[in-house]
């Protein structure tokens, strides 16, 4: 697809409105910008197609071994994925202070800024089983970023951009970066040529979801929070077109794997070669299906696991609460009873000390009021699938 139309430059004339960085930042008087083309009517080729194919069907094969726990499952991809996407941006957390975050719990704020992620992935994809559309896309980044450890970003939150942005080069102005994206006058139009393009039905689904990531993040619509808002566009496309209609992909740990590749597959698109990204989406929604189908089947066995070996009598609350742990892996006793609806709170609190005495949970505060519990061997889970999609996909590319 190497006759995929390039981004034009146009040179503008800018003026510094700030009186912090160098000389050079203060009189750089013209940027050049860079403008995406109108995509929505453009034919888009089928390229690579056994590889497409081939993506498809390990996404619906996942679907099909996770019957059963299609819905604990689907939290836990979100989960996975909004800790991958938050990692491309250098946000990072260490998997207890994830949970505690999770939990409800003031924690970091790189901790907090991934739970956010994971609000947004779940408001945009739940919102686009039929229809791409922006005010959800909007709804989505206002949920990422109304709490952002940065309050000059908080009032941004949800909105297009009306200012000039940049990628890389001086913090204070467009000097010397790596790609400076259309000017704020230009973006509506650009946004509502994307939505079109999103739902469309004619094009080959994983192909559009690449091109309509790549297409976004060249927009670049906000302040910040473009990646992590353009990952999860690719989830919403892949949901709209019956690719992963119950479960969430985490292809972002596999962009992560290599960021450097990721972001040269993005310039290659702006020089108006888009295979490069579809081809590497294609080989991120293999990887990423493959190897969350043994997370299903390790899910499928948790609950046997823990009942062996916490041997709880029939009916009591600590058997109640086992079934629960896949979708609500953090918890607060609090949460527990709300949860089960029906088991007095005593009683929920005596039934997960008894799985904590058998290392089923495993307090992850020290307060006694309001504290959270987690079951391990689910936080442990992001790690390892992580850490096999990661593997498994630096041996494909390098193939």
């Amino acid at each position: 697809m190497t006759n995929w139309p390039a981004h034009a430059q146009r040179v503008l004339p800018w003026t510094s409105t700030s009186r912090r960085g160098t000389r050079e930042d203060r009189t750089l008087s013209e940027v050049t910008v860079s403008i995406p083309p109108r995509i929505a009517d453009l034919d888009v080729p089928v390229i690579a197609e056994r590889d497409l194919a081939r993506a498809r069907y390990e996404a619906a094969d996942l679907e099909r071994v996770a019957d059963g726990v299609l819905s604990p499952l689907a939290g836990f991809l979100i989960r996975m994925e909004s800790v991958a996407s938050s990692r491309i941006e250098h946000v990072e957390a260490t998997p207890v202070a994830f949970a505690r975050a999770i939990g409800g719990l003031k924690e970091n704020a790189s901790a907090m800024s991934m739970v956010a992620a994971g609000t947004a992935i779940t408001k945009l994809i739940a919102a686009s089983s039929t229809t791409i559309m922006l005010d959800e896309i909007l709804a989505a980044h206002q949920a990422l970023m109304e709490a952002d450890p940065d309050p000059s970003e908080r009032p941004y939150a949800g909105r297009v951009r009306d200012v000039q942005n940049w990628i890389g080069g001086s913090q204070y102005s467009p000097r010397g970066a790596l790609y400076v994206p259309p000017p704020p006058e230009e973006v509506p139009a650009l946004l509502d040529d994307l939505i079109a393009f999103s739902n469309r039905d004619d094009v080959e689904p994983v192909t559009q979801a690449a091109i309509a990531h790549a297409q976004f993040e060249s927009i670049h619509p906000f302040t910040d929070g473009n990646g992590r808002i353009g990952r999860a566009l690719v989830g919403a496309i892949l949901r709209r077109r019956g690719v992963t209609p119950h479960t969430v992909l985490p292809v972002a740990s596999a962009l992560a794997a290599d960021t450097p590749h990721y972001f040269s597959l993005l310039t290659a698109y702006r020089t108006g070669d888009a295979a490069p990204i579809v081809t590497d989406l294609a080989l991120c929604v293999e990887t990423a299906a493959r190897e969350a189908r043994g997370t299903a089947r390790v899910f499928a066995r948790y609950e046997a696991a823990w009942r062996e070996q916490a041997a709880p009598r029939a009916g009591s609350a600590a058997d109640r609460i086992l079934p629960v742990l896949l979708s609500l892996p953090v918890f607060t006793v609090e949460q527990l009873v709300d949860e089960l609806g029906d088991v007095p709170e005593r009683s929920v609190y005596r039934g997960v000390q008894a799985l904590e005495e058998a290392h089923v949970v495993e307090a992850v505060t020290e307060r006694v009021r309001g504290r959270a519990y987690a079951a391990m061997d689910v936080l442990d889970e992001f790690e390892d699938l992580d850490t096999r999609i990661r593997e498994r996909i630096t041996r494909l590319r390098a193939a």
